[in-house]
């Protein structure tokens, strides 16, 4: 019914129409200011996804120690 909300669907034309009407929207200077700041925010992501990975890694890590510390020594 509507080809171009078919994401994977899409031909050569679709997308060059696509294109076509983001430079016609956007025009040529504001696309590299539009991709710098999705840019900017995938880096973003990528870096708090990092950093709440290190912190989920550390708790595991902490509590193998504490239940490594709670055993007793004879065991």
């Amino acid at each position: 019914m509507f080809p171009l909300l078919f994401i994977f669907g899409q031909g050569p034309w679709e997308v060059f129409l696509i294109f076509f009407a983001i430079l016609l929207l956007f025009g040529g200077k504001k696309i590299p200011e539009l991709m710098r700041g999705i840019g900017k925010g995938i880096r973003e992501f990528n870096t708090a996804r990092s950093s709440i990975e290190a912190e989920i890694k550390e708790g595991i890590r902490d509590a193998e120690r504490k239940e490594l510390d709670q055993k007793p020594k004879g065991e």
